[in-house]
């Protein structure tokens, strides 16, 4: 009679990949990246990981530390070397330790202008309204009371033919942005823009493609010109630039608005009304 002696089943790995492709962390932040190996019972599951550039990122058994601004690509490789899978991972500064981040060649402050001449708390903070080439600021909170502790709105029409430096509210150092600056802030091709809601605030937040920095900036809405009372807190975003249209007969000036479909270049009808201010390094 024949005998047939068994032997054991070898499953060879065919593919790995990971549960990531593309990754941003801030400097000194962990993630975690997961390695999948096809099929699941292969026979050899080891795997090993590598980093082209553990100066900006480096990987431990699949937890990616952010070490300094930059890009870095993180592979995992099956142990017999023939398959791979990677990940882009871009490292950005922490948004909280620095008032600034460049987007699209620009750089912008990382909170609105609260009191003349200091920044709001929090990124998300709508800090003070102030109305075009003026430096009284309102308050984002009712009762409604000015920078100088006046309770009487402003009505009169604010003149020039840009937001003169004597007038920016703007903390040292920085300044009103003007309408191109604002276009590249608009820039598809450079930026990424999306409707979020971040700590409870709802807003928009701008990406630089490239480096992968960004800022929120909240649908504050904004007082009215007639008697200073709040509009569309919450569902409209409207932001100053210093740059007036001086082909418009009606004294129009520009400035960023946005809404939960919609972002654009925007002429302003009245200077009266008040809106944020995200300023930008002079």
């Amino acid at each position: 009679m024949a005998s047939f002696s068994g032997c054991d089943k070898n499953n060879d790995v065919t593919g790995v990949s990971l549960d990531k492709t593309t990754l941003t962390l801030n400097v000194g932040k962990t993630e975690m990246l997961t390695a999948t190996i096809v099929p699941s019972d292969a026979t050899n599951t080891r795997i090993t990981w590598n980093s082209n550039k553990p100066t900006t990122a480096t990987v431990e058994n699949g937890v990616v530390t952010a070490v300094a601004v930059g890009t870095a690509t993180i592979t995992v490789t099956t142990d017999d070397g023939s398959k791979t899978a990677t990940c882009i991972v871009t490292v950005v500064e922490n948004d909280s330790d620095k008032e600034w981040v460049e987007i699209n060649g620009v750089k912008w402050a990382t909170r609105n202008v609260d009191m003349p001449c200091t920044f709001a708390a929090n990124p998300e903070d709508a800090g003070m309204f102030y109305q075009w080439n003026r430096n009284i600021g309102w308050s984002s909170t009712n009762p409604m009371i000015n920078s100088n502790g006046g309770t009487t709105w402003d009505d009169s029409f604010p003149n020039g033919e840009t937001w003169e430096k004597a007038n920016d509210p703007s903390p040292a150092g920085y300044r009103v942005p003007n309408k191109t600056e604002i276009e590249k802030l608009l820039d598809a091709d450079k930026v990424t823009t999306e409707w979020i809601t971040e700590n409870a605030v709802i807003g928009r937040r701008f990406t630089d493609k490239v480096n992968g920095n960004s800022i929120f900036l909240p649908a504050a809405g904004y007082r009215s010109e007639t008697d200073g009372g709040f509009r569309n807190v919450g569902t409209y975003g409207s932001y100053w630039s210093s740059s007036s249209n001086q082909g418009s007969v009606a004294g129009y000036v520009y400035g960023l608005g946005f809404v939960s479909n919609y972002v654009g270049l925007i002429d302003y009808s009245n200077r009266v009304a008040a809106d944020p201010v995200r300023p930008v390094v002079e």
